[in-house]
C-alpha cells in the first residue's frame, strides 16, 4: 500500500486538483505579480462558492482573462465582459466579472505607486510569512486584523471583492500566511 501524504484538505481520489493546489501552491510564499493578480481574481470569484469549484475553472479564467494580464484586462470593453456572462467555464456573475477589470486598473495603480504589487502586499506582514500552528481546520480563523487592514486599504484604493475573509484566504493562497495544520506534511514549524 503506497504511503499517503497527510493534508489539511484535498484528500481522496476525487480531489486531485485540490490536492495539487494544496501541495504546490497554498501557503507557499510568492512574489510574482502575475500570480498575485491571478489569485486576487480567483479569490474574488470564489466569494460564496467552494474553492474547489474555482480551481476547476481556473484554466477557463486564464483563457477568458488574457492569461491574467492586468494591462490587457484593464482595457477590456464592456462587450467583452458581457460576452463572458455566457461563458460556462467561468462563474457568470456580472459583479464578479466586471470587478476583474476594475481591480486590474487599481492593481496597476498600486504597481506604479510601490514599484510592484508584491512590494505593496508583503509590507502588511513585514515581508515575512506568518506561520501558524493549528491542529484542526476549525482552529483557522476566517479573518484577522491584518486581513481587515489589507481589505480596508484595497477598498480605499477602489477594489471590490476584497473583504476581510476573502483577503485572509488570499493571504493563505499566496503564502503570506502558512496555515498548514501541524499534522500536515506541508507544515513548517
Amino acid at each position: 500500500m503506497p504511503h499517503l501524504k497527510k493534508r489539511c484538505f484535498g484528500n481522496g481520489p476525487d480531489k486531485k486538483i485540490y490536492a495539487a493546489y494544496h501541495d504546490n501552491e497554498w501557503g507557499i510564499p510568492t512574489h510574482n505579480d502575475t500570480y498575485l493578480f491571478q489569485m486576487l481574481i480567483l479569490e474574488g470569484a470564489q466569494a460564496g462558492l467552494s474553492w474547489e469549484t474555482v480551481l476547476k475553472k481556473r484554466e477557463h479564467y486564464r483563457a477568458a482573462f488574457y492569461n491574467f494580464d492586468p494591462i490587457r484586462i484593464a482595457i477590456m470593453h464592456d462587450t467583452e465582459l458581457e460576452a463572458l456572462l455566457k461563458n460556462p467555464g467561468i462563474i457568470r456573475n456580472r459583479l464578479k466579472i466586471y470587478s476583474v477589470r476594475k481591480n486590474a486598473l487599481f492593481f496597476l495603480n498600486i504597481q506604479r505607486e510601490f514599484g510592484s504589487f508584491d512590494h505593496y502586499l508583503w509590507r502588511f506582514v513585514g515581508n515575512t510569512p506568518i506561520i501558524n500552528d493549528w491542529n484542526t481546520i476549525t482552529d483557522i480563523p476566517t479573518s484577522t486584523p491584518i486581513s481587515e487592514q489589507l481589505s480596508r486599504d484595497l477598498k480605499k484604493r477602489g477594489m471590490t471583492f476584497v473583504g476581510p475573509t476573502i483577503m485572509y484566504a488570499y493571504m493563505q493562497a499566496v503564502g503570506m500566511v502558512n496555515d498548514h495544520l501541524a499534522s500536515c506534511w506541508r507544515h513548517t514549524p
